[in-house]
């Protein structure tokens, strides 16, 4: 399962990155002429509504829905593990505050919070980057307190202490260390909540902004013509499909390579 994951990952970020290899058109040449077109074999997957390729535009997009799930997965990772370590380690009122906050935030359904913090602040991919950020980081907080609360506890981390290492090296060195596995399966399921994210609130206008190509903002451009040229939505749909499908087969083999008794 890993390595099916890791293959249609890395197929899907070889298109991003060589987009213009694969395909001669522009992402946002229109062709009114020839538009709804289906698939030939000069457009392998069709024309949109306005005549633009749709190859193009998926390749183009995949470019956003890495850059979406990168940024915003590194951000919520630095900033969970952060909090986490010092909620966890430090205990006390600082574990309370922390806890508290992260409760409020789980309380809300993740993207009821995004479209309503993308709606307030304005749609643009900036501010899609800091929603999706901004219910992201509790969930890394969470799963760090936890490993903090148990490793602090181990006798090479009270040796160190009693020894006078600072706190900042115990942590950095022997704390959060133990909790990096449980981070890495986080985080690249995470990356498939971050592509599905930016894709719904692009769906809804709240994302990438035309003419920018983004998936979400294709499958709501192909609602109207789901009868008559349903290669519109076909096409992205199983892109984001199938690049959600690869991250979480990375997530699960990662989470059966960091516990032996769950892989046996």
């Amino acid at each position: 399962m890993l390595k099916v994951g890791a293959a249609i990952v890395l197929v899907m970020a070889f298109a991003a990155i060589a987009g213009p290899m694969l395909t001669p058109f522009d992402p946002v040449q229109q062709e009114l002429a020839l538009r709804l077109s289906g698939p030939t074999w000069g457009h392998p997957f069709g024309l949109d509504e306005l005549g633009r390729d749709i190859l193009a535009r998926i390749v183009a997009g995949a470019r956003i829905s890495f850059l979406v799930a990168v940024v915003v997965v590194s951000v919520s990772a630095v900033v969970g593990t952060v909090f986490g370590s010092i909620a966890g380690y430090f205990g006390g009122l600082l574990d309370d505050v922390i806890s508290r906050v992260t409760d409020t935030l789980l309380a809300f359904p993740g993207l009821l919070l995004a479209i309503a913090l993308v709606a307030a602040l304005g749609p643009s991919l900036g501010n899609v980057l800091f929603a999706l950020t901004i219910i992201g980081w509790v969930g890394y907080a969470r799963l760090v307190r936890g490993q903090v609360l148990r490793a602090r506890e181990f006798e090479y981390v009270q040796a160190a202490r009693a020894l006078g290492a600072r706190t900042s090296r115990i942590l950095l060195r022997h704390v959060v260390p133990t909790a990096l596995p449980a981070i890495a399966v986080q985080a690249t399921l995470g990356m498939a909540g971050a592509i599905i994210g930016e894709a719904g609130l692009s769906f809804l206008g709240l994302g990438v902004q035309p003419p920018t190509p983004s998936w979400g903002t294709m499958l709501n451009g192909g609602r109207a013509h789901l009868l008559d040229a349903p290669h519109l939505t076909l096409f992205p749909g199983l892109a984001i499909a199938l690049l959600v499908l690869g991250f979480n087969f990375v997530g699960d083999g990662l989470r059966d390579l960091a516990d032996p008794k769950r892989k046996r």
